[in-house]
């Protein structure tokens, strides 16, 4: 069975909800979902999915568990991540929830798509589905341009674990990608582990923890990838990212240069600023009509007070990476 999932829980509810009445609006209740739960706060998210019976909310504790150790287990093998995490509590891992997406290597689905919880889709995803009989990863984006936030390019041991040539080529977003259930039982776990532990921890980026941990499963196992970013011809491939101020409007969809985006991330913008335009503040952003219509297909838009404005915050982490990715055009053909 196919299946799309996601990773959410109560303060990124909004831009959830968008996603799944966005996967509503292409398949209404034929395309099964489930949410991994980031962490425990996910009492809105059950109450929200109770009246969408191809929802579900992942409950398996010893699946999670059993992630959730795998992840620490990396990072304790990794030499500089806890000076790079800044965090004064020895037993913090940065953003350790988002390692639960590796959930769908257990279930429920044979086969899978995952969404961050900050896109929607725009576009059928059959083609993705289909072209796992052919390749166990199937990924479409651009990520392959800036590496630098995939691997630590310093490390003088990448060049021995991956070809350059690989590295330019083959590392993805951790976004969207589809997949199949039982890719990494637990021998290949702890084969993956005991490498990591002899030394090649070093080569992972400790800022995207749950993309370098992902992209270093692929490549180190040689599973069959394909990006549809690299297999497409130009006249079919589109971008995908928020940072891509080009893209045209009509009947709440989005085109490239007149093709159909596939989905929209809206990397790099803080939940926050979803739920407050949610809570009727005038925020303007990137598409942000786009986001309105799904976050809303089934009820009103709220009332927004005040003139539009323009959201303006101190640079985050997470903006300066939107600001390089667009002065790059990562998510560009």
């Amino acid at each position: 069975m196919n299946g799309i999932c996601t990773l959410a829980n109560d303060h990124v509810y909004d831009q959830l909800i968008a996603l799944l009445n966005s996967i509503e609006s292409l398949y209404g209740q034929s395309m099964p979902v489930c949410i991994y739960p980031y962490d425990q706060q996910t009492d809105r998210i059950t109450a929200a999915i109770r009246q969408r019976p191809q929802v579900q909310l992942y409950d398996d504790a010893a699946s999670m568990a059993r992630w959730d150790q795998f992840a620490r287990d990396i990072w304790d093998a990794h030499p500089t991540a806890r000076q790079r995490w800044h965090h004064p509590d020895p037993s913090y891992y940065h953003r350790i929830g988002t390692h639960r997406r590796f959930c769908a290597f257990d279930a429920p689905f044979e086969r899978f798509l995952y969404m961050d919880a900050d896109t929607v889709l725009l576009n059928s995803v059959d083609a993705v589905f289909a072209e796992l009989d052919h390749h166990d990863w199937v990924v479409y984006d651009f990520q392959h341009k800036d590496p630098s936030h995939v691997y630590d390019l310093d490390s003088t041991k990448l060049s021995q674990i991956f070809a350059p040539r690989r590295i330019e080529t083959e590392i993805f977003c951790s976004g969207f990608y589809a997949a199949k259930r039982g890719l990494f039982d637990a021998a290949l776990r702890a084969s993956l582990l005991a490498s990591l532990q002899n030394g090649e921890a070093e080569v992972l980026y400790p800022m995207a923890p749950d993309q370098t941990i992902l992209n270093y499963m692929v490549m180190k196992t040689g599973l069959s990838s394909l990006n549809l970013a690299h297999s497409l011809p130009e006249s079919q491939r589109t971008g995908n990212s928020v940072t891509s101020p080009h893209f045209q409007q009509r009947n709440h969809l989005l085109y490239d240069y007149g093709k159909r985006l596939t989905y929209l991330h809206y990397i790099g913008l803080p939940s926050k600023l979803f739920s407050r335009l949610c809570a009727g503040e005038n925020l303007d952003f990137p598409y942000r009509d786009i986001f309105l219509h799904y976050r809303y297909l089934n009820q009103p838009q709220p009332v927004l007070s005040g003139s539009r404005q323009s959201y303006a915050a101190p640079l985050s982490f997470q903006q300066r990476l939107v600001k390089k990715l667009a002065q790059l055009n990562l998510f560009e053909s």
